[in-house]
């Protein structure tokens, strides 16, 4: 009988990051981590597991969001889903009547992005292959068969795509030795969220070398004499020859962002992330002008490839953070990889939450092997926290990601962890009351 999909399964899993202030930023200062967890099951037993990330109340929105796309894609082949991953990836962004949600952003984006990642998990498993890995020996031709076109095309044709990917394979092997011998490099935003007291964040920050980091990242945008207290804190703690990035996670306005950077600058910040609504691509590039030689970095609220594309016209930017679960999925995401590769701006993904270090750091890796070819300028962002819910959870050493070995996208937990965090009957989960933050 023909293997088919059978059920698309979506959790909700929120775990009380809150409770010690993890994560805490200028726009999210309780933040409790939450995943809208999918399991996709086809009719031998075979499972791929992928994940929605949010911060708490709404993750059964988004649980719900997974729920309303799953019809439209059980009962199909799953032969033919992996043999046409765009056209699977179609479906679920292109029913005309959810679509009208987003369309191509929010909830419902995030959602088929979920499924999609659930699927390539999937696929990874049956090829035996870690999902970088899986990517980097396909064929320039296949990748560039993933994607959707339509809106790119005025920037990004599939005859440039693949002559990016062409120029990059005569080194992928090479590459890939590279990679397993010596990993990833990778910066760390564990000493600087918010609501830490200057204590934990200078001693966080001096772990933080000698566990191998040339980059921190700290949380600003709350208090202006607050930030720069810190920031000069953490650049005593580490000496000038370690970078110090800042995130003000969209707290500013335009002007607002340039005086506020003016009064950091003494400090050598090495990059602002989001500072201002991650939907202003002329902001960006606007505070990007005022601030230089500060780098601009955004993406992690970046909702499809088009508003990527145009930032990366408008100049917008210096540093690209694509995410793993924002935007559709892997097929979306070669798609921006390819786009950046095409402006020569480096990648340096977002990975502040659950379960984004084991998904992203896959996407990263398959981008120096198979895409920009190089690693200059490029990080990938690792939190220390809930790593232990992941059956495959990242490993860092020396301050570098190791290359993922086991088969998938990383993103499969341990059937204890749900039991335990899911919302809201799991002895652990957070319940966060509604009266927080008003």
């Amino acid at each position: 009988m023909t293997e088919v999909i059978s059920a698309v399964d979506a959790v909700d899993v929120r775990f009380p990051t809150s409770s010690g202030l993890d994560g805490s930023d200028a726009m999210n200062p309780e933040p409790d981590y939450s995943a809208a967890y999918v399991t996709v099951r086809t009719s031998t037993g075979q499972q791929g597991f992928g994940l929605a990330f949010t911060v708490g109340r709404g993750n059964d929105v988004q649980v719900a969001a997974i729920q309303a796309l799953a019809p439209l894609v059980i009962g199909l082949p799953v032969g033919d889903v992996l043999a046409d991953l765009r056209g699977f990836s179609e479906i679920l962004t292109g029913d005309s009547q959810l679509r009208w949600l987003g369309p191509n952003k929010g909830a419902i984006h995030m959602a088929a992005g979920a499924i999609v990642n659930a699927i390539w998990d999937l696929y990874a498993r049956r090829e035996r292959k870690p999902l970088w890995r899986l990517l980097a020996e396909m064929p320039p031709a296949q990748l560039v068969s993933l994607i959707d076109f339509r809106y790119l095309r005025d920037v990004l044709t599939p005859e440039e795509a693949l002559e990016i990917l062409q120029r990059a394979q005569p080194g992928r092997a090479q590459r890939q030795r590279q990679l397993l011998d010596n990993g990833y490099p990778a910066y760390t935003t564990t000493p600087g969220w918010l609501g830490y007291t200057d204590d934990k964040l200078v001693r966080l920050s001096r772990e933080a070398v000698r566990d191998g980091f040339g980059l921190i990242k700290l949380k600003v945008g709350a208090d202006n004499d607050a930030d720069v207290r810190r920031l000069a804190l953490a650049r005593e703690a580490v000496g000038s020859n370690i970078l110090i990035a800042i995130d003000a996670n969209q707290a500013w306005g335009v002007d607002q962002a340039v005086a506020w950077l003016k009064s950091l600058a003494p400090y050598d910040p090495y990059w602002i992330e989001e500072p201002t609504s991650p939907d202003d691509i002329l902001g960006h590039a606007a505070i990007r002008r005022a601030v230089a030689p500060i780098k601009v970095a955004t993406g992690e609220h970046c909702h499809n490839q088009v508003m990527f594309k145009q930032l990366l016209q408008a100049e917008a930017i210096d540093i690209l953070q694509l995410d793993a679960t924002r935007v559709a999925g892997v097929n979306e995401n070669v798609a921006i990889l390819l786009l950046a590769a095409k402006f020569g701006v480096p990648v340096c993904p977002h990975a502040g939450g659950v379960g984004l270090c084991e998904m992203v750091q896959h996407l990263a890796m398959f981008d120096y092997v198979a895409v920009s070819g190089s690693t200059d300028g490029r990080v990938i962002e690792y939190v220390d926290h809930l790593h232990s819910h992941f059956v495959d959870p990242v490993v860092v050493r020396n301050g570098h990601y190791a290359a993922p070995l086991n088969p998938g996208i990383g993103a499969r937990m341990h059937p204890g962890s749900i039991a335990e965090y899911r919302f809201p009957n799991g002895p652990q989960s957070a319940t966060t009351p509604w009266s927080v933050g008003r």
